[in-house]
């Protein structure tokens, strides 16, 4: 912004200085420091060349009137040689430079491509700084989702303390649940080739629905299977939602750039962040019961014709807890009572049998409890099985097998959670994640987090970050080292990061703690109130 009461010296400025070249873009000008001072607090200029000597309001008050507003710009100041001295009061205001008339016009454009490369490097460096926290924000929010779907954690929204996090105690969700048709087919690929499905069919999911929405979250739930979670808008009425629409342009996007087939679970209504689990399991269950290819269902549609398929897979999951905990009484209970179901379901028994198979292929698969071999030879049997009796066998034979590999591979879970505990204090240093965890006791990632959970009352991601608080909390009152080398040993490369995860656990920055704590504070405290007492 340029700032003269003499029209020709504007004129001038603007003619003569190669602004362009600099970067730079004249976005106002003003004839006193009044006029300015308006056209600054509306349009926040990076930068301000202004006169010292002007009606209404001179240059150093105006200096002085944007400091005191906030404004942290670069200013110019534009004086004449008598009123150099005066002139030099500007610097205690923050003016950058000061420039004597008459103008040095080759001077002026000097000192302009310095200030323009320095302001463009500061909103370079701030722009970094802004797409890491984005990120980090990104995969903390999946994070938390993913866990909130999955039922690994209690609901820990109401422990956000700044207003910009809680919207999420407020937010709901459309939830789209995608399964691939051919999820037998992938049993015969290898680790490598399932991982490269995954990837390609999530990176599709992203981009389906951009046209409709800036952001919404993919998370694989399990192999083959991924959850879309679409945030309604905060304020307003609640839109209308298309979602057959939605859901065929999900099946299309996958069918036209991954060749493959995918049936999509419809939640009819929102679904608030406390509710994503209990309805993930609705419509996964809804999905599984529809018992066609490339179908799109409806949770309440399912649940209203078929209410015995609901108990039937909530024995399903009775049969799943039972095998990942490899409690044979449980497992025994539920395969008994699916005994007794079957005989309910008549006709459409041999159908919700090889499903069940399916469905207790892939959460094996998910909790480590079936390797690539056993998960084949199971899928051989499942494939010549037509019969009711062949297909129980089938499902008796991954039961055998599960329970076989349990005995073999299960340690006590206090033992993983006294190892597991042990390696996160070693690693809070670093950056350190649950499948890094999962990996070093080998069992799968959903298992850790269901043990971990079941082990501490909290998830992985809770129980890190209270550690590594505690680490820095400890660090700051016994070491004099800086809030930044402290938030790196506690396992945050990004000291602005650090301080606000520290701020919303304890309440203040890393630096007012440190304050409050140092020795003396406390004996200054007792001294007051034994003089107050005396």
């Amino acid at each position: 912004m340029l700032v003269d009461d003499e029209i020709h010296i504007v004129r001038n400025l603007e003619k003569i200085i190669p602004w362009e070249s600099l970067g730079i873009e004249i976005i106002a000008t003003a004839g006193n420091g009044a006029k300015a001072l308006e056209l600054a607090e509306e349009l926040k200029p990076d930068l301000i060349l202004s006169d010292i000597r002007m009606p209404v309001m001179d240059g150093i008050e105006l200096l002085k009137q944007l400091r005191g507003s906030g404004y942290g710009g670069e200013i110019l100041m534009l004086t004449g040689f008598q009123e150099f001295d005066y002139a030099r009061s500007a610097v205690k205001y923050g003016a950058r430079e000061y420039i004597l008339k008459p103008i040095d016009y080759e001077e002026l454009e000097n000192i302009l491509q310095s200030l323009a490369a320095e302001i463009q490097s500061v909103k370079l460096s701030r722009m970094k700084d802004m797409a890491k926290w984005r990120e980090l924000s990104e995969l903390a929010y999946e994070k938390i989702l993913l866990d909130l779907l999955m039922d690994y954690t209690s609901f820990p929204l109401h422990r956000l303390q700044e207003e910009e996090d809680r919207v999420w105690l407020h937010q709901r969700y459309w939830m789209l649940l995608v399964d691939l048709d051919d999820y037998s087919q992938m049993i015969r690929q290898d680790e490598r080739e399932r991982k490269l499905v995954h990837f390609a069919v999530r990176n599709v999911l992203q981009e389906a629905l951009r046209s409709e929405f800036v952001e919404y979250a993919v998370l694989l739930t399990r192999e083959g299977e991924w959850c879309l979670l679409i945030p309604l808008p905060q304020a307003g009425r609640e839109p209308a939602a298309p979602l057959e629409a939605w859901s065929e342009e999900v099946q299309e996007a996958v069918r036209r750039y991954v060749k493959l087939s995918v049936s999509v679970g419809v939640y009819p209504s929102p679904v608030s962040a406390e509710g994503l689990a209990d309805a993930y399991k609705k419509l996964q269950r809804s999905l599984q019961l529809a018992l066609e290819k490339q179908a799109i269902v409806l949770h309440r549609e399912v649940q209203e014709a078929d209410p015995q398929g609901q108990s039937f897979w909530s024995l399903a999951d009775r049969l799943v807890a039972g095998l990942t905990q490899g409690e044979s009484p449980k497992v025994d209970a539920a395969l008994e009572e699916l005994g007794r179901l079957l005989k309910e379901h008549g006709m459409r028994a041999e159908q919700m049998l090889h499903f069940l198979n399916l469905h207790l292929l892939r959460e094996m698969r998910a909790i480590g409890l079936l390797d690539s071999l056993q998960e084949q030879r199971v899928m051989g049997e499942l494939e010549r099985s037509m019969s009711i009796k062949e297909l129980m066998d089938c499902v008796l034979l991954l039961v055998r097998e599960c329970m076989q590999t349990g005995q073999a591979r299960r340690k006590s879970p206090e033992v993983l959670m006294a190892t597991a505990r042990e390696y996160i204090q070693k690693g809070l240093s670093r950056d350190l994640g649950l499948e890094e965890l999962a990996q070093h006791l080998g069992i799968s990632n959903s298992y850790f987090s269901l043990l971990f959970k079941q082990q501490h009352g909290e998830t992985f991601l809770e129980y890190v970050t209270r550690e590594r608080m505690e680490l820095a909390k400890s660090l700051l009152l016994t070491s004099d080292k800086s809030v930044t080398q402290i938030g790196k040993l506690a396992g945050y490369a990004e000291r602005r990061y650090f301080t606000k995860v520290f701020h919303k656990y304890e309440g203040m920055t890393p630096s007012e703690f440190r304050d409050r704590g140092k020795p003396g504070n406390g004996e200054r405290e007792k001294e007051e109130a034994y003089d107050g007492a005396q």
